[in-house]
């Protein structure tokens, strides 16, 4: 069965050294984990308190010390971080597993213990130190998370009875006993909105019938401290009687005898000094009656006058209460007459303010259609200088292809006017070295024949 994330369903215990009390303490459940909740481990993880000022820390010694000057209490969250308001089931704060909040200290620091891997000798200095509870009880919180169920009692054994008290909760308001942390650890699953890792049940069985045999010694306490306190209050009672004066009874007079034979034999029996004494004692009796009497007569008095003081209070109270009443009607009636002036001034203001607004949106209106005006005088002057510019442009660009043309013409009419001289002058040219080929053939052909001629006639 699943267990609510507080370790592995398979429980892994380390070996410790050879011995049944070896240094080297076993590790119940998961190694890395701790076996605490997912959401406490992940809070006390990305804390920058554990991140920052607890990485600093290097030793078991600092660690104790960072304990005794920080830690207020031992419940996971701190006060008000949580809001668990309106959640119910599993996602309520009862089990830890919908709402996070800010991790505590002593949680951060537990972590931070777990991750030095104690020893038994720096545990058991922990659930024995004398400088704050807080520091043992971390050490018990520690044993509850990482030692193994079976020797739970064996480690607690010891300390049941323990009536060093400490205040559990964030913010204050839970006082308890050692002891009865103790207890509370090896009987209830739950700690403040979390959960311890499960003990099996039969062990679980062991350790509720061990402690239903070994009662609290509480009894023992309770009754020590209610003889105190009867002491107590006997011995107020016996120094409020010894306050107070003690009167002397007067001599009782039997109704058989008179008072002469009485007085006669009172005389013969004490002398003259009885006689002095008596008449002290009626003197201090008349005394005290009178004053008795001034007494009641004063408080009557007194309360006579406090009467009359408190009716005429009364009186000046009623008084008040009707002039402020009347002072307030007349209030009201006022502020309702200016009220009523107040809304007739709001609703010629009002209609005022429509009117001033009205000939504001006129203005405005008039003002956008003669921007608007304008700005189409603006659109058609430009449309208009755009034409003739490009008009402009066209024209002369028509000059200048005409110009251009007329040029071209000329000179192609140049360029042949210079090809038709060129063609006539090699025309005269050929021309003339046609005539003078034909001469120079003609004369060959001459003087070839005279050349025949001579030939012949020679």
């Amino acid at each position: 069965m699943a267990n609510v994330g507080n370790q592995l369903p398979t429980q892994a215990v380390s070996k410790p050294a050879p011995g049944k009390h070896g240094n080297v303490l076993p590790l119940w459940g998961n190694e890395k984990t701790m076996n605490l909740n997912p959401m406490i481990l992940t809070n006390v993880l990305s804390s920058p308190y554990f991140k920052v000022q607890l990485y600093e820390l290097k030793t078991y010694h600092e660690v104790v010390d960072e304990i005794y000057f920080k830690v207020t209490h031992v419940e996971p969250w701190e006060k008000g971080s949580r809001k668990t308001a309106g959640q119910t089931g599993m996602c309520g704060g009862v089990r830890g597993v919908g709402t996070g909040g800010i991790v505590s200290t002593a949680f951060c620091l537990l972590y931070k213990l777990f991750t030095l891997k104690l020893t038994r000798k720096q545990l058991m200095g922990l659930i024995t130190h004398t400088d704050s509870p807080y520091i043992r009880a971390l050490g018990f919180m520690y044993i509850r998370y990482t030692q193994p169920p079976a020797d739970l009692i064996e480690w607690y054994d010891g300390f049941l009875d323990d009536e060093e008290e400490l205040d559990v909760k964030a913010g204050g308001g839970c006082v308890m006993t050692v002891g009865e942390m103790l207890r509370s650890f090896l009987t209830k699953l739950e700690w403040f909105s979390t959960l311890f890792p499960r003990i099996p049940v039969p062990v679980q069985k062991i350790i509720d019938q061990q402690m239903k045999a070994r009662p609290r010694k509480v009894a023992q306490k309770e009754t020590q401290e209610e003889e105190a306190t009867s002491a107590e209050s006997g011995r107020q009672g016996e120094r409020r009687r010894s306050r107070t004066p003690r009167r002397t009874p007067s001599p009782r007079r039997s109704p058989k005898r008179s008072r002469s034979r009485s007085h006669h034999r009172e005389k013969e029996r004490h002398g003259p000094s009885f006689d002095r004494e008596l008449e002290r004692e009626r003197d201090r009796q008349r005394k005290e009656r009178e004053g008795r009497d001034r007494g009641e007569r004063g408080d009557r008095e007194r309360r006579r006058s406090r009467s009359a003081d408190r009716n005429q209070d009364r009186r000046e109270r009623r008084r008040s209460r009707s002039s402020s009443r009347d002072r307030r009607s007349e209030r009201k009636d006022k502020e309702r007459e200016g009220g009523d002036d107040r809304s007739r001034r709001k609703e010629r203001d009002h209609h005022k303010d429509r009117g001033a607004e009205r000939e504001r949106s006129r203005d405005k209106k008039s003002r956008v259609e003669n921007d608007d005006r304008r700005h189409k005088d603006d659109r058609e002057r430009h449309r208009e200088e755009r034409k003739a510019k490009r008009s402009s442009r066209s024209r002369s660009r028509e000059r200048k292809h005409k110009s251009g043309g007329e040029e071209k013409s000329r000179k192609r009419d140049r360029s042949h006017s210079r090809e038709r001289d060129r063609e006539r002058d090699g025309e005269q040219r050929s021309h003339k070295e046609r005539s003078h080929h034909q001469r120079e053939s003609s004369n060959d052909h001459s003087k070839h024949s005279e050349r025949r001629r001579s030939q012949s006639t020679e």
